[in-house]
């Protein structure tokens, strides 16, 4: 058996030996890139036959493997070096055949697409030697004008640079054809075929830099051109918006300046003729090398520009004829106005004069000097009479001027100013004159207007129903004024007929003697009220003397109630604050009875009732926030003592319970063991109603620290701590006894206790339960009842829950108005009223409920039943109705 795989072994390596030698023959056969293209081709599909081949020889050295393994196997190991030998030439005869074929392949094949990209390139190349000679060969097309031929030769520069960057292109074809050459050795590829190319391209590039060269030229040519004839339409715009300026500027520079302007305009149109015979001889230079359209249109626009240079022309001379005519009318203008503006000067003169004496002067002025300024005006306005016919000449004179073309606009500005100073002096001498007589008919008659104005102000001091005597003391002071004021009047009766006239004259002496006779009645009237105001002061002081008094004890009382607006910092300062409060009560009751008093002095004054009602609006105002403020010190009072009364009970059951326990603690053995117990379940059962005192103590220290100073809320903050502490210290140490008694008792006596810790509980309660065996039967026999107490127990949690909100919504309503308190009441009593039938559905819920087993639902249920009654009942019983609790 061992000789059989031995020969199947060698059997196989020669088999593979035999087909990779033969493989090796092949590709020694085809490994070859020199000769045609067709050659290399074959050469190509052969090798890829033999890489297709390459499977086949896997196959044949798996088989090689697989021999060799069955073979070392069931050989002894001196011939297992032998086997292993020849396997190990096979695997680097395999290793050498496949690194062959992909060596091989490889090679023919990149020369094979080396020579692809290289025609396909070449093929690139001809084909834009042929694009470019098919655009280089027609000749240069003529162009419309200065844009086309420089888009000509934009296209021609663009055509230049793509032949220039197609060298680098040639060259990479060129290296690439040499490389080819190197490895195929075709002709297609040699030397000459290169040369060529270079030829052809070297053809293309030279026909592009000719035609380059020679649009730059013409473009050049009609560049200059175009230059020129833009410098020439610009030179023609010059002297024709000159032209223009000098033709419109008549108003601002004289004909002479006007005439020399456009002579030297007349040189440069001259010189323009010569500037326009060189642009024609340029125009014909550039006509061959453009279109017959462009031709045309430069033509055009040559003989455009001869044409407004022979209008320019036209229009200098027509100008220059105008303002020679105009020359020679100027000097006939100039002398007639002339006299008209000395004739103005002596007009300006005059009234100047005349306006000048007219001047008032500053300062008041007496009555002669009225009356010589009266007459002055009268003296001036016969002057300006006697000046009427020289305005008449100069108007005449200024429609002479308006014959001639010159601009009389000047001139007559000036006979208009001299028109209105003439009609303003005239005017002014009027209005002064008439001024005047006014201001004598004022002096006259002021001392009568001012008597009328001053008596109303006399009659409202009189029936006024409290006059001051200053007032009355001035109005006597001014009648008097007033006679003196008549009596003056009346002695100078010859003025007043000299300027008012004799018939008005005697009308307001009449006047005069009037209102004199009104003065006296008058006076008479002032002095007997002067009387009745002396009179009233003295009662009017008496009414001071005790009104300020009043007013400043209520801005006492005041500044009193601000201050005790502070928090108290302890129940002796609010009880302090109440009683302060209480004496302010007692003064405001004697304020009352001093207001009163006062309020029957005044009577007889408006101005001291409405004092005196103001300051009763402040003291009503006073003594509602002083009743306010008592009524909020009592209540913090009470809840401040109920606080204090509570902590109190709370502290020393907590201080006897704990030295209780702690004499238990300290007692051994077991004598009298049985009076413990009962000593400590009557201890025990208090916890429950304690720790619900505890809740009331917090909620009532919650409401003091509302109503007190920072510092005394710290206080009962840290009260209320140390209550806290000393709460759990007693539970832990009733715990801890009890735990301790449980270990020591014997069995039976275990039996008979039985404890529930508030750390097991959702609230706090401690009882004995009754665990005798027979109870335990009965407990059994009940399972029955199990769905009926279940219900009970959901129907109760219900309705005690909605008691509960609605207890809580009654407490956090705020009331302090004594309706509100009553209304508090009322509600806190209905829910009262439903406490026994609460307590019967507790109770039907006890009784279903089985006697043995520990049911933390039901003492949870006890412990809020318990815990509810115990809120209603501490509002119910309070004496003042705790609004905030």
């Amino acid at each position: 058996m061992t000789q059989q795989l031995q020969d199947e072994f060698h059997s196989s390596v020669e088999n593979a030996e035999a087909w990779m030698k033969a493989i090796q023959e092949r590709l020694r056969n085809n490994d070859n890139t020199k000769g045609p293209r067709s050659a290399l081709e074959a050469r190509l599909r052969e090798t890829e036959k033999i890489c297709a081949l390459e499977p086949e020889g896997s196959l044949k050295m798996d088989f090689v493997l697989m021999k060799a393994n069955a073979a070392l196997c069931s050989m002894s190991e001196d011939k297992k070096c032998e086997v292993l030998s020849k396997l190990k030439d096979i695997k680097d005869l395999w290793e050498e055949t496949t690194l062959y074929i992909t060596h091989c392949h490889s090679r023919i094949e990149w020369v094979w697409l080396h020579w692809n990209e290289y025609l396909k390139a070449q093929e690139e190349f001809y084909t834009w030697i042929h694009n470019m000679r098919v655009i280089l060969e027609p000749d240069i097309e003529l162009q419309l004008g200065l844009k086309e031929k420089q888009c000509q030769l934009r296209h021609a520069q663009v055509l230049l640079n793509d032949v220039i960057n197609q060298s680098v292109l040639l060259e990479t074809l060129l290296e690439e054809g040499s490389s080819l050459f190197s490895r195929i050795d075709d002709p297609s590829v040699d030397e000459d075929v290169q040369k060529k190319m270079r030829a052809e391209y070297e053809a293309i590039r030279q026909e592009a830099q000719s035609r380059v060269k020679l649009l730059e030229k013409i473009t050049k040519e009609h560049e200059e051109y175009s230059a020129k004839v833009n410098q020439f339409q610009l030179w023609l715009n010059g002297v024709t918006e000159r032209l223009n300026r000098c033709i419109g500027d008549a108003t601002k520079s004289s004909a002479e300046d006007r005439l020399q302007a456009l002579k030297e305009i007349a040189k440069y149109i001259r010189n323009g003729t010569k500037k326009w015979k060189n642009l024609e001889k340029q125009c014909a230079e550039v006509i061959p090398n453009t279109s017959p359209l462009g031709a045309k249109r430069m033509k055009d626009e040559l003989e455009e520009l001869r044409k407004n240079l022979e209008k320019l022309k036209l229009l200098e001379s027509e100008e220059e004829e105008r303002l020679l005519k105009i020359l020679q009318s100027e000097s006939a203008y100039e002398s007639q106005a002339r006299q008209l503006e000395a004739d103005l000067q002596e007009l300006r003169k005059e009234l100047q004069r005349l306006e000048d004496s007219l001047d008032p002067g500053e300062g008041e002025k007496t009555e002669d000097e009225f009356v010589t300024l009266w007459r002055k005006c009268n003296a001036t306005r016969a002057a300006l009479a006697a000046e009427e016919p020289k305005i008449k000449r100069l108007k005449a004179q200024l429609k002479e001027l308006l014959k001639f073309s010159q601009d009389v606009q000047p001139h007559t500005r000036s006979v208009v100013s001299a028109i209105q100073q003439y009609r303003r002096v005239k005017g002014k001498t009027s209005k002064m004159s008439t001024d005047m007589e006014s201001q004598l008919r004022k002096l006259f008659q002021n001392p009568l207007q001012d008597f009328e104005r001053w008596k109303p102000s006399v009659q409202m001091f009189l029936e006024a129903p409290e006059p001051t005597l200053a007032h009355i003391e001035a109005a006597l002071a001014e009648s008097s004024q007033f006679k003196e004021k008549f009596m003056t009047l009346q002695l100078k009766k010859d003025l007043l007929i000299s300027v008012l006239g004799e018939e008005k004259a005697v009308s307001f002496l009449q006047e005069v003697a009037e209102a004199s006779k009104e003065r006296e009645i008058l006076h008479k009237s002032l002095l007997q009220s002067k009387r009745k105001l002396q009179n009233l002061i003295s009662q009017r002081e008496d009414f001071k003397a005790g009104f300020a008094p009043l007013q400043k004890k209520l801005f006492a009382i005041k500044a009193k109630l601000d201050l005790e607006k502070k928090p108290q910092p302890d129940l002796l300062g609010k009880k302090t604050q109440l009683q302060r409060l209480q004496m302010i009560q007692d003064d405001l009751a004697e304020i009352e009875i001093q207001m009163e008093e006062v309020k029957k002095l005044a009577r007889l004054n408006i101005t001291h009732r409405r004092e005196m009602n103001k300051l009763a609006s402040e003291f009503q105002a006073l003594k509602r926030s002083l009743e306010v403020m008592i009524q909020q010190s009592e209540e913090h009072v009470q809840k401040h003592w109920a606080y204090k009364t509570k902590l109190s009970d709370l502290q020393q059951w907590i201080t006897v319970a704990t030295e209780q326990i702690d004499s238990y603690q300290g007692a051994d053995g077991e004598q009298n063991t049985e009076g413990r117990v009962a000593s400590l379940e009557r201890w025990l059962a208090e916890f429950p109603d304690k720790e619900i005192q505890l809740h009331t103590v917090e909620a009532h220290g919650q409401l003091v620290t509302k109503n007190s100073s920072p510092e005394e809320s710290a206080h009962v903050q840290a009260e209320l701590d140390q209550l806290e502490e000393s709460w759990k210290s007693l539970k832990k140490k009733t715990t801890d006894l009890l735990q301790k008694w449980q270990l020591n008792r014997p069995e039976a006596a275990k039996k008979k206790l039985a404890f529930v810790d508030s750390t097991q509980m959702s609230g706090p309660a401690f009882h004995l339960l009754d665990v005798d065996p027979n109870h335990k039967q009965e407990r059994i026999g009940g399972g029955q009842n199990t769905t009926v107490h279940l219900k009970l127990l959901h129907d109760f949690e219900e309705w005690l829950q909605g008691e509960n909100t609605k207890l809580a919504t009654i407490l956090a309503a705020t009331s302090s108005s004594t309706e509100d308190i009553k209304a508090y009441q009322s509600k806190l009593e209905v829910l009262q009223s439903r406490v026994p039938d609460g307590q019967r559905l507790f109770e039907d819920l006890l009784h279903l409920h089985p006697v043995i087993g520990n049911s933390d639902d039901l003492e949870d249920l006890r412990y809020r039943w318990a815990l509810y009654k115990c809120k209603l009942k501490e509002p119910m019983s309070s004496p003042v109705g705790d609004s905030t609790q």
